[in-house]
């Protein structure tokens, strides 16, 4: 399936909208119900490895954002590129973790794949080192 880059581009914003106001339910409806799910890193943190449905969206976000000190994330989007249905989302996380208050930054890049109006992939490159360090399992 081929999908134009105005709907990549559409699809990514409403993504980009929902985790912005931690909106798990919202996040999960973007997805495809067969999804190609892969966030790196260490076996000690719940919310990393591989996922494959459209319903384990949701709760990876439930899962992950507990971790994270409220309030004290920040994120900079340095580039959105969008080419047919791929989207590369390049940025800088900043995060403080809340089991030991280390606050931590990572260069972050992020594949989407849109097929027919839905994310049918989502792949996050990221310091995994650092993570895993800030929350002492590293």
């Amino acid at each position: 399936m081929t999908t134009d880059t105005q709907t990549s581009r559409t699809v990514a914003e409403k993504f980009l909208e929902r985790l912005g106001r931690q909106d798990p339910d919202g996040i999960q409806e973007l997805f495809s119900e067969e999804i190609d799910w892969h966030v790196p890193g260490s076996d000690a943190l719940p919310w990393t490895g591989r996922r494959t449905r459209q319903e384990e969206v949701a709760p990876y976000f439930t899962t992950m954002w507990p971790h994270f000190a409220h309030g004290q994330s920040k994120v900079v989007l340095e580039r959105f590129i969008v080419d047919g249905g791929d989207v590369v989302l390049l940025a800088v996380f900043t995060h403080t973790a809340a089991p030991t208050g280390k606050e931590f930054t990572t260069p972050v890049a992020m594949h989407l794949a849109v097929e027919d109006g839905r994310i049918v992939r989502m792949h996050l490159y990221e310091d995994t080192l650092t993570v895993a360090e800030a929350f002492n399992v590293g």
